[in-house]
């Protein structure tokens, strides 16, 4: 390695120790990038990135690109067809690996497995290629027995030697919820036959095995439905369930990716054809508890459809890598996430039931030496504390992996208090808050009655008013009845007096 070189990875480790925790940051890329896609194919693998087909404008994609987590640069990789000898393609990796998406990579061995995905090339059943990582050929793997029906969208677990693989949709958009295993030291299908009712027929979900003992199956969508349910198969009794989960509120997504890391299982984007999922998710597979471990904007690359997430292990730390993914623009940037050592599950240290009654009698020991102070300079111990024997190293070492265990919980413990007592303050001021927000309602139950009585007394007067203008309308007609009869009485008298003047009256009776 050069001096260039050298410095080159040593900036590149240094920018990567300083990158805050749990956070999304670009990685700063040199040189030229791939095009923009979603839909690919990605696996880690010596601290390199491997991205593999995808989809962009509708066309499928049918390179092979490699991100160096070491120079931080992108580059192409030249595959050799294996049916050629060997020998490099002039034309390019097109006819090598035909162009694909949605389809799925596994690291095995030496090797990179990509099974199923869409592509022009018809086959009834899935393939399964392969690209050699050190002589970068690649070719076409046989397989025997029942294999599936060929697919995309479909997810692929990696269990022991086995690869499950669930759902997916076929050529003819047909939705499948059916469960395969690929015994890669055989290349033999089997159909999984499974008890109880299996998840809805899906693709474009996620997938993960815990404690290789159960298969996770997260979200996804039909051709109008997006799930976000979670689905379990106990991969010894061949049952499925649903179990109940806890924590923060999961949003219905597909074309998310997830990534496990002992217990934790992150997923990252995904969307519902008109929405990205901005938060990054983290499932504690061991309690089912959801919780959202960061969030990022609406329209940032990493709230996209049908993006990819890896895990890499740099500079000896664990980190998360996310590429590409759609949101309305096709994305070929590469993310990186730097997780709290807190976060990474430590391997388990008892694994048989020995190692589990060795555990048990350090536990007593340790418990004994806290109630009772056990001198533990009968362990026989050397000049730095750690014993002669192996029996005594052992006890020493899980005493002190006890004591930081303790140290560790009692940080937890006062974490939670602290918690309980904030919880304690908001409950306290939520119920100040209701106190006075019933003191206001009586106050306005009472205002309320109040005008109710008043709306009474104002009914009964309008009553009362009515009564009297109703014997006012009768007066009032008796009125214009007196008003006629006077009217015709002095037209009566009017005629009369003219009778009387016109005969003469009495004056002309006397002048007679």
């Amino acid at each position: 390695m050069g001096t260039e070189e050298f410095k080159k990875e040593m900036e590149v480790a240094n920018w990567f120790s300083q990158l805050p925790y749990e956070q999304w940051v670009p990685i700063p890329v040199s040189g030229t990038r791939p095009s923009a896609r979603y839909k690919h194919a990605a696996g880690v693998a010596d601290e390199k990135l491997y991205i593999a087909g995808g989809s962009r404008t509708g066309r499928y994609l049918p390179d092979v690109q490699v991100f160096d987590f070491r120079g931080l640069v992108w580059s192409s990789l030249k595959l050799k067809s294996e049916a050629d000898g060997g020998k490099s393609e002039e034309n390019g990796a097109q006819e090598v690996l035909p162009a694909t998406s949605d389809h799925s990579m596994v690291k095995w061995g030496n090797k990179l497995l990509l099974l199923g995905g869409h592509s022009k090339t018809t086959s009834d059943s899935m393939t399964v290629r392969f690209i050699d990582l050190e002589t970068h050929a690649c070719g076409f793997i046989e397989t025997s027995g029942n294999a599936p029906v060929a697919r995309g969208g479909h997810s692929v677990t990696l269990v022991g030697s086995r690869l499950i693989i669930f759902g997916g949709e076929d050529r003819n958009r047909r939705l499948l919820n059916d469960v395969y295993a690929l015994d890669l030291e055989t290349m033999t299908w089997d159909v999984v036959v499974a008890r109880q009712t299996p998840p809805a027929p899906r693709f474009d979900h996620t997938a993960a095995i815990n404690r290789e003992h159960y298969l996770l199956i997260f979200g996804g969508c039909s051709h109008s439905i997006f799930f976000n349910d979670l689905h379990v198969l106990d991969l010894q009794t061949m049952e499925w369930s649903q179990p109940e989960v806890q924590g923060d509120l999961v949003t219905p997504r597909a074309g998310h990716a997830g990534v496990t890391i002992g217990e934790n299982w992150y997923i990252v984007g995904g969307g519902d054809n008109k929405n990205g999922c901005p938060e990054t998710l983290v499932l504690n597979m061991s309690k089912l508890t959801w919780s959202a471990l960061t969030s990022v904007k609406e329209r940032d690359p990493l709230a996209s459809e049908g993006l990819s997430v890896c895990s890499a292990l740099i500079n000896g730390e664990r980190h998360l890598v996310a590429f590409g993914g759609y949101n309305g623009k096709y994305n070929n940037e590469v993310f990186v996430m730097r997780l709290k050592p807190s976060d990474v599950s430590r391997p388990k240290i008892f694994q048989s039931p020995a190692a589990a009654a060795a555990a048990a009698s350090v536990t007593a020991a340790y418990a004994l030496a806290k109630s009772e102070k056990l001198d533990f300079s009968s362990l026989n111990l050397n000049s730095n504390g750690v014993g002669n024997n192996p029996s005594e190293l052992d006890l020493a070492f899980e005493i002190d992996a006890l004591k930081e265990e303790k140290k560790e919980l009692e940080l937890f413990l006062t974490e939670v208090r602290a918690e309980n007592s904030r919880l304690t303050e908001k409950v306290d001021e939520v119920n100040g808050t209701h106190a006075e927000l019933s003191k206001e309602l009586h106050s306005v139950q009472g205002q309320l009655a109040a005008e109710r009585s008043r709306c009474f007394k104002l009914e009964a007067q309008i009553a009362e008013l009515q009564k009297i203008l109703e014997s006012l309308q009768s007066i009032e007609n008796e009125v214009q009845l007196l008003r006629r009869q006077k009217s015709a009485l002095e037209q009566e008298i009017e005629r009369s007096a003219a009778q009387r003047q016109g005969s003469g009256g009495v004056w002309r009776w006397i002048a007679g």
